[in-house]
Protein backbone atom coordinates (compact mmCIF):
# COMPACT_ATOMS: atom_id res chain seq x y z
CA UNK A 1 0.00 0.00 0.00
CA UNK A 2 1.55 3.58 -0.60
CA UNK A 3 1.61 5.42 2.55
CA UNK A 4 -1.51 6.30 4.10
CA UNK A 5 -2.63 9.86 3.68
CA UNK A 6 -1.52 12.32 6.23
CA UNK A 7 -5.23 12.67 7.63
CA UNK A 8 -4.96 9.02 8.38
CA UNK A 9 -1.90 8.88 10.23
CA UNK A 10 -2.59 12.18 11.91
CA UNK A 11 -6.18 10.80 13.32
CA UNK A 12 -4.66 7.58 14.04
CA UNK A 13 -2.75 9.75 16.84
CA UNK A 14 -6.03 10.96 18.64
CA UNK A 15 -7.67 7.80 18.17
CA UNK A 16 -5.04 6.32 20.23
CA UNK A 17 -5.26 8.96 22.87
CA UNK A 18 -9.02 8.03 23.12
CA UNK A 19 -8.50 4.37 23.64
CA UNK A 20 -5.82 4.36 26.32
CA UNK A 21 -7.35 3.35 29.69
CA UNK A 22 -10.26 2.47 28.83
CA UNK A 23 -11.82 -0.68 30.09
CA UNK A 24 -14.72 -1.69 27.27
CA UNK A 25 -15.68 -1.19 23.46
CA UNK A 26 -18.48 -2.18 22.33
CA UNK A 27 -18.63 -2.36 18.05
CA UNK A 28 -21.64 -1.48 16.88
CA UNK A 29 -22.73 -2.72 13.20
CA UNK A 30 -25.65 -2.23 10.99
CA UNK A 31 -28.54 -4.25 11.76
CA UNK A 32 -27.60 -6.92 8.73
CA UNK A 33 -24.01 -6.41 8.33
CA UNK A 34 -23.03 -7.08 4.94
CA UNK A 35 -19.08 -8.18 4.84
CA UNK A 36 -17.56 -4.76 4.23
CA UNK A 37 -19.43 -3.98 7.76
CA UNK A 38 -18.36 -7.56 9.44
CA UNK A 39 -14.62 -7.15 7.87
CA UNK A 40 -14.01 -3.18 9.16
CA UNK A 41 -15.78 -4.14 12.68
CA UNK A 42 -12.76 -6.98 13.01
CA UNK A 43 -10.32 -4.57 11.59
CA UNK A 44 -11.29 -2.00 14.38
CA UNK A 45 -11.07 -4.76 16.93
CA UNK A 46 -7.56 -5.88 15.75
CA UNK A 47 -6.54 -2.21 15.96
CA UNK A 48 -7.79 -1.53 19.71
CA UNK A 49 -6.10 -4.74 20.88
CA UNK A 50 -3.05 -3.89 19.40
CA UNK A 51 -2.75 -0.01 20.82
CA UNK A 52 -4.41 -0.13 23.67
CA UNK A 53 -4.81 -3.78 24.59
CA UNK A 54 -8.48 -3.02 24.96
CA UNK A 55 -10.97 -5.86 25.04
CA UNK A 56 -14.18 -5.42 21.76
CA UNK A 57 -17.08 -6.60 21.72
CA UNK A 58 -19.02 -6.62 18.34
CA UNK A 59 -22.85 -6.41 17.93
CA UNK A 60 -25.55 -5.58 16.04
CA UNK A 61 -29.35 -6.10 16.36
CA UNK A 62 -30.63 -7.85 13.02
CA UNK A 63 -29.79 -11.60 11.63
CA UNK A 64 -26.71 -12.64 8.72
CA UNK A 65 -28.33 -14.76 6.69
CA UNK A 66 -26.53 -14.82 3.55
CA UNK A 67 -24.74 -17.87 3.13
CA UNK A 68 -21.14 -15.76 2.61
CA UNK A 69 -21.95 -13.30 5.56
CA UNK A 70 -22.42 -16.82 7.40
CA UNK A 71 -18.90 -18.41 6.33
CA UNK A 72 -16.92 -14.83 6.86
CA UNK A 73 -18.07 -14.70 10.52
CA UNK A 74 -17.79 -17.75 10.70
CA UNK A 75 -13.94 -18.17 9.42
CA UNK A 76 -13.13 -14.82 11.31
CA UNK A 77 -14.42 -16.64 14.53
CA UNK A 78 -16.48 -13.95 15.55
CA UNK A 79 -18.44 -14.13 18.54
CA UNK A 80 -21.37 -11.36 16.97
CA UNK A 81 -23.72 -10.54 19.99
CA UNK A 82 -26.71 -9.42 20.16
CA UNK A 83 -27.13 -6.12 20.53
CA UNK A 84 -30.36 -6.01 22.21
CA UNK A 85 -29.00 -8.44 25.41
CA UNK A 86 -26.27 -6.64 25.76
CA UNK A 87 -25.82 -4.31 29.47
CA UNK A 88 -24.08 -0.95 27.69
CA UNK A 89 -22.95 0.44 30.62
CA UNK A 90 -20.08 -2.07 30.67
CA UNK A 91 -18.74 -0.26 28.37
CA UNK A 92 -17.11 3.09 28.47
CA UNK A 93 -16.46 3.49 23.79
CA UNK A 94 -19.43 2.55 21.62
CA UNK A 95 -17.86 2.79 18.51
CA UNK A 96 -20.46 2.62 15.32
CA UNK A 97 -18.46 1.11 12.02
CA UNK A 98 -19.84 1.32 8.53
CA UNK A 99 -22.87 3.17 10.19
CA UNK A 100 -23.46 6.50 11.88
CA UNK A 101 -26.02 8.04 14.32
CA UNK A 102 -29.30 8.66 12.86
CA UNK A 103 -29.38 6.41 9.45
CA UNK A 104 -31.94 3.82 11.10
CA UNK A 105 -29.85 0.62 9.90
CA UNK A 106 -28.94 0.16 13.57
CA UNK A 107 -30.67 -0.48 16.52
CA UNK A 108 -28.42 1.68 18.92
CA UNK A 109 -30.91 3.82 21.17
CA UNK A 110 -30.96 7.32 20.19
CA UNK A 111 -29.93 8.01 23.82
CA UNK A 112 -26.92 6.15 24.17
CA UNK A 113 -23.62 8.17 23.57
CA UNK A 114 -21.55 7.43 20.38
CA UNK A 115 -17.46 7.83 20.91
CA UNK A 116 -16.42 6.33 17.50
CA UNK A 117 -17.75 6.43 14.12
CA UNK A 118 -15.90 5.18 11.37
CA UNK A 119 -17.66 4.95 7.94
CA UNK A 120 -17.95 5.63 4.39
CA UNK A 121 -21.32 6.36 3.61
CA UNK A 122 -22.21 10.01 3.50
CA UNK A 123 -21.57 12.32 6.47
CA UNK A 124 -24.28 12.57 9.31
CA UNK A 125 -25.06 15.40 11.07
CA UNK A 126 -25.41 13.39 14.34
CA UNK A 127 -22.06 12.43 14.06
CA UNK A 128 -20.24 15.42 15.27
CA UNK A 129 -21.30 15.08 18.87
CA UNK A 130 -19.03 11.81 19.13
CA UNK A 131 -15.15 12.28 20.47
CA UNK A 132 -13.88 10.66 17.21
CA UNK A 133 -15.54 10.79 13.60
CA UNK A 134 -13.97 9.65 10.17
CA UNK A 135 -15.97 9.43 7.57
CA UNK A 136 -15.04 9.09 3.75
CA UNK A 137 -17.80 9.19 2.26
CA UNK A 138 -15.72 8.98 -1.23
CA UNK A 139 -13.92 5.65 -0.36
CA UNK A 140 -15.90 2.57 -1.65
CA UNK A 141 -15.50 0.62 1.40
CA UNK A 142 -15.06 0.92 5.11
CA UNK A 143 -12.49 -1.77 5.32
CA UNK A 144 -10.28 0.26 2.82
CA UNK A 145 -10.45 3.04 5.46
CA UNK A 146 -9.85 0.21 8.26
CA UNK A 147 -7.00 -0.94 6.17
CA UNK A 148 -5.49 1.97 6.19
CA UNK A 149 -5.62 2.94 10.27
CA UNK A 150 -4.08 -0.62 10.48
CA UNK A 151 -0.85 0.09 7.93
CA UNK A 152 -0.56 3.83 10.06
CA UNK A 153 -0.41 1.58 12.99
CA UNK A 154 2.18 -0.95 11.82
CA UNK A 155 -0.73 -3.82 12.83
CA UNK A 156 0.74 -7.03 11.38
CA UNK A 157 -2.67 -7.99 9.06
CA UNK A 158 -3.03 -11.74 9.42
CA UNK A 159 -4.53 -13.93 6.77
CA UNK A 160 -8.16 -14.20 8.32
CA UNK A 161 -8.41 -10.82 8.35
CA UNK A 162 -6.61 -9.98 4.86
CA UNK A 163 -9.11 -11.99 3.76
CA UNK A 164 -12.21 -10.09 5.55
CA UNK A 165 -11.08 -7.01 4.65
CA UNK A 166 -10.20 -7.81 0.91
CA UNK A 167 -13.97 -9.35 0.55
CA UNK A 168 -14.98 -6.19 2.29
CA UNK A 169 -13.98 -4.02 -0.77
CA UNK A 170 -14.91 -6.40 -3.36
CA UNK A 171 -18.70 -6.83 -1.99
CA UNK A 172 -18.84 -3.03 -1.61
CA UNK A 173 -17.63 -2.18 -4.70
CA UNK A 174 -18.94 -5.11 -6.89
CA UNK A 175 -15.06 -6.25 -7.72
CA UNK A 176 -14.02 -2.54 -8.01
CA UNK A 177 -16.20 -1.58 -10.70
CA UNK A 178 -18.94 0.48 -8.56
CA UNK A 179 -17.67 3.93 -6.62
CA UNK A 180 -13.77 2.50 -6.60
CA UNK A 181 -11.42 4.91 -5.51
CA UNK A 182 -7.32 4.56 -5.88
CA UNK A 183 -7.15 4.12 -2.06
CA UNK A 184 -9.47 0.90 -2.77
CA UNK A 185 -7.58 -0.15 -5.67
CA UNK A 186 -3.80 -0.01 -3.22
CA UNK A 187 -5.84 -1.21 0.04
CA UNK A 188 -6.66 -4.37 -2.21
CA UNK A 189 -3.26 -4.83 -3.87
CA UNK A 190 -2.00 -4.60 -0.40
CA UNK A 191 -3.90 -7.01 1.26
CA UNK A 192 -4.85 -9.49 -1.06
CA UNK A 193 -0.76 -10.82 -1.64
CA UNK A 194 -1.83 -11.32 2.48
CA UNK A 195 -5.08 -12.76 2.34
CA UNK A 196 -5.68 -16.84 1.81
CA UNK A 197 -6.89 -17.04 -1.51
CA UNK A 198 -8.33 -20.42 -0.90
CA UNK A 199 -11.31 -19.85 1.65
CA UNK A 200 -11.71 -16.52 -0.72
CA UNK A 201 -12.67 -18.54 -3.10
CA UNK A 202 -14.67 -20.50 -0.84
CA UNK A 203 -16.15 -17.54 0.67
CA UNK A 204 -17.24 -16.34 -2.62
CA UNK A 205 -18.85 -19.48 -3.99
CA UNK A 206 -20.21 -20.70 -0.43
CA UNK A 207 -23.50 -23.28 -1.09
CA UNK A 208 -27.16 -21.89 -1.33
CA UNK A 209 -30.06 -23.54 0.22
CA UNK A 210 -32.85 -24.11 -1.85
CA UNK A 211 -34.92 -21.64 0.00
CA UNK A 212 -32.91 -19.33 -1.45
CA UNK A 213 -34.12 -20.02 -5.02
CA UNK A 214 -37.68 -20.15 -3.60
CA UNK A 215 -37.38 -16.48 -2.53
CA UNK A 216 -35.48 -15.07 -5.58
CA UNK A 217 -38.01 -17.18 -8.05
CA UNK A 218 -40.63 -15.11 -5.79
CA UNK A 219 -38.80 -12.01 -6.05
CA UNK A 220 -38.85 -12.17 -9.67
CA UNK A 221 -42.46 -13.08 -10.34
CA UNK A 222 -43.46 -10.43 -8.68
CA UNK A 223 -41.10 -7.95 -10.83
CA UNK A 224 -42.95 -5.17 -12.82
CA UNK A 225 -40.86 -2.99 -15.29
CA UNK A 226 -42.51 0.58 -15.57
CA UNK A 227 -40.67 2.29 -18.54
CA UNK A 228 -36.65 1.44 -18.09
CA UNK A 229 -37.68 1.06 -14.25
CA UNK A 230 -38.10 -2.22 -12.04
CA UNK A 231 -40.15 -2.41 -9.30
CA UNK A 232 -40.30 -6.04 -7.43
CA UNK A 233 -41.37 -7.00 -3.72
CA UNK A 234 -40.33 -10.29 -1.69
CA UNK A 235 -43.54 -9.86 0.82
CA UNK A 236 -42.48 -10.93 4.28
CA UNK A 237 -38.95 -12.52 4.19
CA UNK A 238 -36.90 -13.84 6.98
CA UNK A 239 -33.92 -12.88 4.57
CA UNK A 240 -33.46 -9.12 4.54
CA UNK A 241 -30.17 -9.54 2.93
CA UNK A 242 -31.95 -10.74 -0.18
CA UNK A 243 -33.89 -7.76 -0.44
CA UNK A 244 -30.14 -5.83 -1.67
CA UNK A 245 -28.94 -9.35 -3.66
CA UNK A 246 -32.74 -8.75 -5.86
CA UNK A 247 -31.98 -5.24 -6.71
CA UNK A 248 -28.34 -5.66 -7.99
CA UNK A 249 -29.75 -8.75 -9.94
CA UNK A 250 -32.94 -7.00 -11.44
CA UNK A 251 -30.02 -3.97 -12.31
CA UNK A 252 -28.99 -6.17 -14.73
CA UNK A 253 -31.99 -6.55 -16.83
CA UNK A 254 -31.64 -4.94 -20.26
CA UNK A 255 -32.89 -1.67 -20.76
CA UNK A 256 -33.16 -0.96 -16.97
CA UNK A 257 -31.82 2.35 -15.59
CA UNK A 258 -33.46 2.15 -11.69
CA UNK A 259 -34.26 -0.89 -9.96
CA UNK A 260 -36.44 -1.19 -6.28
CA UNK A 261 -36.90 -4.08 -4.53
CA UNK A 262 -38.82 -4.13 -0.90
CA UNK A 263 -39.46 -6.62 1.26
CA UNK A 264 -40.98 -6.76 5.20
CA UNK A 265 -38.78 -8.44 7.83
CA UNK A 266 -40.06 -8.16 11.85
CA UNK A 267 -42.74 -5.60 11.39
CA UNK A 268 -39.87 -2.80 9.13
CA UNK A 269 -40.25 -2.43 5.56
CA UNK A 270 -36.45 -2.79 4.00
CA UNK A 271 -35.64 -1.02 0.35
CA UNK A 272 -32.94 -0.86 -1.34
CA UNK A 273 -32.53 0.96 -4.17
CA UNK A 274 -30.16 0.53 -7.36
CA UNK A 275 -29.17 3.06 -10.41
CA UNK A 276 -26.84 2.18 -13.36
CA UNK A 277 -26.08 6.33 -13.43
CA UNK A 278 -23.31 6.98 -11.25
CA UNK A 279 -24.27 10.92 -11.35
CA UNK A 280 -28.04 10.56 -10.16
CA UNK A 281 -27.38 10.55 -6.03
CA UNK A 282 -29.73 7.52 -5.36
CA UNK A 283 -28.97 8.25 -1.57
CA UNK A 284 -30.74 11.84 -1.58
CA UNK A 285 -33.55 9.72 -4.25
CA UNK A 286 -34.21 7.27 -1.58
CA UNK A 287 -34.65 9.81 1.29
CA UNK A 288 -36.94 11.72 -1.13
CA UNK A 289 -38.75 8.19 -1.01
CA UNK A 290 -39.62 7.94 1.78
CA UNK A 291 -39.42 10.75 3.18
CA UNK A 292 -40.80 11.21 6.88
CA UNK A 293 -41.92 7.55 6.82
CA UNK A 294 -38.44 6.42 7.97
CA UNK A 295 -34.76 6.87 7.13
CA UNK A 296 -32.71 6.24 4.19
CA UNK A 297 -29.29 6.79 2.25
CA UNK A 298 -26.33 5.44 0.33
CA UNK A 299 -24.40 6.24 -2.60
CA UNK A 300 -24.22 7.77 -5.95
CA UNK A 301 -25.83 4.54 -7.33
CA UNK A 302 -27.15 2.32 -4.62
CA UNK A 303 -28.81 3.07 -1.15
CA UNK A 304 -31.42 1.67 1.03
CA UNK A 305 -34.29 2.56 3.67
CA UNK A 306 -36.56 1.60 6.48
CA UNK A 307 -40.05 2.34 8.15
CA UNK A 308 -41.75 1.11 10.95
CA UNK A 309 -44.83 -0.39 10.30
CA UNK A 310 -45.98 -2.22 13.85
CA UNK A 311 -47.80 1.19 14.53
CA UNK A 312 -49.99 0.66 10.81
CA UNK A 313 -52.98 -0.83 10.60
CA UNK A 314 -52.92 -3.04 7.06
CA UNK A 315 -54.95 -0.20 4.97
CA UNK A 316 -52.04 2.40 5.99
CA UNK A 317 -49.33 -0.21 4.81
CA UNK A 318 -51.11 -0.50 1.48
CA UNK A 319 -51.38 3.14 1.27
CA UNK A 320 -47.65 2.88 2.20
CA UNK A 321 -47.16 0.92 -0.98
CA UNK A 322 -48.37 2.78 -3.47
CA UNK A 323 -47.51 6.02 -1.84
CA UNK A 324 -43.73 4.92 -2.17
CA UNK A 325 -44.15 3.62 -5.49
CA UNK A 326 -45.73 6.56 -6.95
CA UNK A 327 -43.00 8.50 -5.29
CA UNK A 328 -40.44 6.46 -7.00
CA UNK A 329 -42.06 6.21 -10.62
CA UNK A 330 -42.22 10.11 -10.62
CA UNK A 331 -38.39 10.83 -9.37
CA UNK A 332 -37.20 7.85 -11.82
CA UNK A 333 -39.25 8.95 -15.22
CA UNK A 334 -41.54 5.99 -14.89
CA UNK A 335 -44.93 7.14 -14.26
CA UNK A 336 -46.40 6.91 -17.57
CA UNK A 337 -45.69 3.58 -18.34
CA UNK A 338 -48.34 0.82 -17.60
CA UNK A 339 -46.74 -1.67 -15.44
CA UNK A 340 -45.32 -5.11 -17.18
CA UNK A 341 -44.32 -8.29 -15.76
CA UNK A 342 -40.99 -9.00 -15.95
CA UNK A 343 -41.41 -12.69 -16.35
CA UNK A 344 -44.66 -13.18 -18.58
CA UNK A 345 -47.28 -15.20 -17.36
CA UNK A 346 -47.11 -17.63 -20.13
CA UNK A 347 -43.64 -18.41 -19.27
CA UNK A 348 -44.31 -19.65 -15.60
CA UNK A 349 -45.11 -22.89 -16.44
CA UNK A 350 -41.92 -24.30 -17.13
CA UNK A 351 -43.28 -27.79 -18.88
CA UNK A 352 -42.43 -31.52 -18.55
CA UNK A 353 -39.47 -32.39 -17.03
CA UNK A 354 -36.38 -33.29 -19.59
CA UNK A 355 -35.80 -36.76 -20.60
CA UNK A 356 -33.19 -38.55 -18.61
Amino acid sequence: MVRPPLKTQRKLERLKGLLQGRRAMLIVLQDFPDPDAIAAGAALRALANSLADLPCSLAHAGVIVRSENKALVEYLDLNLRPLPELDLSRFDLIALVDTQPGTGNNSLPSETPVHLVLDHHPFRRASRSALFTDVRSRYGATSTLLAEYLVAAGVPIEPPLATALVYGILSDTQNLARQTTRRDVEAYLTLYPLANRHILAEIQRHSLPAAYFALLVRGLLNARRFGHCLVASLGQTENPDMIAELADLLLRVENTEWALSTGIYRDRLLLSLRATDPEVAAGRLIRRIIGTYGTGGGHECFAGGQIALASLTPRERRSLDQVLLRRFLQLTGGANHAPVPLVPPETHDTGPAPSS
